[in-house]
């Protein structure tokens, strides 16, 4: 059962964590916040804030999701509508919350929806590409 929990709902606990001052709190946007700069070779500087940090947390978490959604049985299902059911969450935090209608946010919901879309389309493909025939093209 413990599989089943979707990973996308650390971000999402993650940023109300900060964003509603379990960290203290933060004198504006904690996302922009540089983590650190390095000097590139062309000279230019390439600054990696929090909020950056976060998305590409979340982009990790999200192939991990993609990869449990080729598991096949009762537990993907449990998956696919606990993940729904998180996206969800992000939909309505976005448009209710004002702490939560920054980019960073916005982008993290993306990311929870196409954790929905691609969850159930790769299981369809897989359980498409389980099914065989037999003689005359009946199952």
């Amino acid at each position: 059962m413990i599989f089943n929990i979707p990973l996308l709902i650390a971000p999402l606990v993650v940023y109300n964590a900060f964003a509603f001052g379990f960290f203290g709190d933060a004198i504006g946007d904690p996302w922009s916040a540089p983590i650190f700069t390095i000097q590139m070779v062309s000279s230019a500087r390439w600054t990696l804030t929090l909020g950056d940090l976060m998305i590409v947390a979340a982009l990790i978490l999200l192939f991990i999701e993609i990869l449990k959604a080729t598991r096949t049985g009762m537990g993907s299902i449990v998956d696919h509508i606990l993940s729904t059911l998180v996206f969800v969450v992000y939909l309505i935090e976005f448009l209710l919350v004002r702490e939560t209608a920054t980019s960073v946010f916005f982008i993290l919901m993306i990311i929870a929806a196409i954790d929905v879309i691609a969850g159930y389309s790769v299981t369809i493909r897989s359980a498409r590409r389980d099914l065989t025939m037999g003689p005359g093209g009946y199952p």
